[in-house]
């Protein structure tokens, strides 16, 4: 079971870094910036944040006893804005999808990973499930992040290692960014 829990402990560090990232990248944008589109078909920050927290509340909610797509969800609705909902409505819509998803894992065991959850009423073996949300949220994370970054330009605050900066990374003198994992 050594396995099953360092599998555990890593899928949390994930989860937990893909949510640092994104509301390091949301801070640095303007409450206009987080609707605006990039091209007609785009999708603005604030439209991203609130599919992933409706993907997110819905996967997680009763995670190993309910089908991970929610009754009650309009994914297609994710999708759509009807007025320009303010940053705490939007942080509201982030905070929920992750309380429900922190939560879930933190409660998870190692012979959780066993067990089979439901998604669209197709089986997945939790772990399965685990890294299908898990890459999920990458993605949509790492667009906030390209879209933040580009709205910011030149104030932008580098979330990992900023150019330039590797060997004093390496030297252990960097001090800025997000924490990185050095390998045991």
């Amino acid at each position: 079971m050594a396995l099953a829990s360092g599998y555990l402990t890593d899928i949390i560090r994930a989860f937990r870094g893909y949510k640092m990232l994104g509301e390091a990248s949301i801070a640095q944008v303007s409450d206009h910036d987080l609707h605006t589109l990039v091209d007609p078909e785009a999708n603005s920050i604030a439209i991203i944040v609130k599919h992933l927290g409706g993907n997110l509340r819905s996967r997680f909610t009763d995670f190993l006893t309910t089908d991970g797509e929610k009754p009650d969800r309009d994914r297609d609705h994710e999708f759509v804005l009807t007025e320009r909902p303010s940053r705490a409505q939007i942080i509201e819509w982030w905070e929920s999808g992750w309380t429900a998803t922190l939560q879930s894992l933190e409660a998870l065991t190692a012979d959780d990973l066993e067990r089979t959850v439901q998604i669209r009423g197709e089986a997945f073996a939790v772990f399965e499930a685990l890294n299908r949300s898990v890459t999920h949220t990458a993605y949509h994370v790492g667009q906030i992040v390209l879209l933040a970054k580009h709205f910011a330009g030149p104030d932008w605050k580098s979330l990992s290692i900023p150019k330039g900066e590797s060997k004093a990374y390496a030297r252990g003198s960097f001090k800025q960014g997000i924490p990185h994992r050095r390998a045991p």
